[in-house]
Formats: structure tokens, sequence, C-alpha cells
């Protein structure tokens, strides 16, 4: 039986206070040179320079949709109530997300398995600034980015910002966010007013702070000639994106609206039926919950919806 949502948000809420003792990185430049000979050499030809590599998404090419349909999964170590991701070890997440992603592989559309991580926890303790919120170490964030490598998967960095805003926690993971291979999601149930707390109310994010999110990072791309990078926005109840008609998409980005919420199958098809029929369309994601939803969906299920999602999240 689906529990209530009250009782789901207070195990969620307790899981997000139990982890706020997380908190705490290393660049080498190495340059090289040589003496010449009395006769200066003579400089190279064009055709003697090397062309750099394009940059590529793990499993090869630019562009994430529709050449994948991207497999997730979410959460945080710590603590197995914050999602799947979070129990055991990276690989071992990693290998368990390989079996399931091959239920959603096609030979026309291939299946990119992904690292959902938590990057910004919500928090109902204050925490520093009285923001409601803590940050997963660099260290934590760089493990999971190499067991994603090792699987040839992406990270995307959950933004759970508590009562700070999103661009801030965006920018803070700028060093991640220029990798070819990492992606963000917005998460605006965790992003609460300045008199609330994360876990009692549910929170929102307005088109306008989607947009200045997106504009940074579709900036990123462009300056650092990246592959399409994911961008996920969380959305369980209609006014969670106010004037979401007004979210723009945005070049190198794969902006990508994720179906979120548990429950039985008539309720979830219903949600899903509902953000799908918008006028304005996105990407879309759907989100599943191995613990709260009753009688989980296949994967041969959830690729009979219409449309069938471009990206699934298992939490």
């Amino acid at each position: 039986m689906t529990e209530p949502v009250s009782v789901y948000r207070r195990r969620r809420a307790t899981a997000l206070a139990a982890l706020a003792g997380l908190l705490v990185v290393v660049v080498l430049a190495l340059r090289s040179c040589g003496a010449g000979d009395a006769q200066p050499a003579p400089a190279p030809t064009p055709a003697a320079a090397r062309p750099v590599p394009e940059l590529q998404l793990p499993r090869g090419g630019r562009r994430i949709f529709p050449d994948y349909r991207v497999v997730a999964f979410y959460g945080a170590p710590g603590n197995e109530r914050l999602g799947v991701l979070g129990i055991g070890s990276p690989d071992q997440a990693a290998k368990r997300l390989r079996r399931v992603a091959r239920g959603y592989a096609k030979k026309s559309r291939p299946a990119l398995p992904a690292f959902e991580l938590i990057s910004t926890i919500a928090a109902q303790a204050p925490g520093d600034g009285a923001l409601h919120r803590i940050h997963q170490s660099d260290d934590v964030i760089a493990r999971y980015l190499r067991a994603a490598r090792k699987a040839k998967a992406l990270l995307v960095l959950d933004i759970q910002p508590g009562r700070g805003d999103f661009l801030s926690e965006a920018m803070r993971l700028e060093r991640w966010l220029r990798q070819p291979d990492v992606g963000i999601a917005l998460d605006p149930e965790w992003h609460v007013g300045q008199d609330e707390v994360p876990g009692q109310v549910i929170g929102s994010v307005t088109a306008d702070e989607v947009n200045e999110v997106s504009a940074y990072v579709s900036r990123l791309v462009t300056e650092h000639d990246l592959p399409e990078k994911l961008f996920v926005v969380h959305q369980f109840t209609s006014g969670m994106i106010a004037n979401k008609d007004r979210v723009l998409r945005r070049p190198g980005l794969a902006v990508t609206m994720n179906v979120d919420g548990f429950g039985d199958r008539p309720n979830k098809l219903s949600k899903y039926a509902q953000f799908t029929s918008e006028l304005t369309r996105f990407n879309d994601g759907f989100k599943l919950f191995y613990e709260e939803d009753t009688n989980l969906m296949s994967p041969g299920a959830v690729l009979a919806l219409r449309p069938p999602p471009d990206l699934v999240v298992y939490e």
C-alpha cells in the first residue's frame, strides 16, 4: 500500500537531516622546454599540426536526444532513503544501472546510463547562512564521476537549494559543469521561501530562475566547445514551475522536464499525460520509485507511454 504523501515527505526530510554532517582538489600543471640547436629549427607547417579532437559524450557523438535514451539512478551516498544511487558503492550502483538500462536499449536508440547525484542537499537544519542546505564534498563528486566514466555514463548534478538559489548553486559547480559528461538537474520541490523549511512545504521555481541557470550553463557549453549537456527540471505539481511556458530552450542543452512523483500506475500515467500535453514542449522525463510506487512499471510499460520518455529516472 502506498504511503501517504505526508509520511513520505517526513521520511525524506529525516533522511536529508541525517546527512547534515556531510562536508568537506588537485590540479597539476606541467611545462617542459628544451634548448635549440645553433641553427634555428624550421617552424612546423600547418599540415604537421595535429587537430584537437572534439569532445564526445561517454558513448560517442555530441547530441544526447534523440540519439540516446538516458536511464538514470538518483540519490546520494549516506542514506538509501534519498535514492537507489546511494545504496552501496558507486561501482555497485553502476552495475545495477547497466542491467536496468538494457531494458530500454534499442538498435534505433541505444541507452545512455547516468548517475543523478544530489550535489546540493536540502536540509531541515539551518546550517551555514541559515540556507537549509548542505553540499557534497568535491571528493564525493569526483568519486561518482570516476565511476560514471568507468561505466561510460553521464553524471548529472542535482540541486536542492533549500532557501538558497539555483544560479548560485550552479555556479559553485562550474569546475564540474565544464566537463563534457556532466549535466545538471534542478529540484524545485526542495527550493523554499525564506521563512519556510524543506520537507515541511513543497517548493517551486519560476521560469525566470530556470532561464538564468540555463543561460549560464549554455555559455559554458559554447565557451568550452562541449557536447550537448543534459539539463533537467523536476516537476510533480502544476504550480511547481511558475510561468512554465516562458522557459527557454538553449543552444547546447537538452532541456528536459522530468515528471516526478510516486503512486499507483493510473495516477502516474495521468500526471505524465497532463504534463506532456502542454503546448510548450521539451524533452520528456519520467521518474520511477522503487519503494514508493505501487506496482512498479516495467521498461516495456514505460516505453509504451506516448510519447515515450527521453529520460527515465529511478529513485
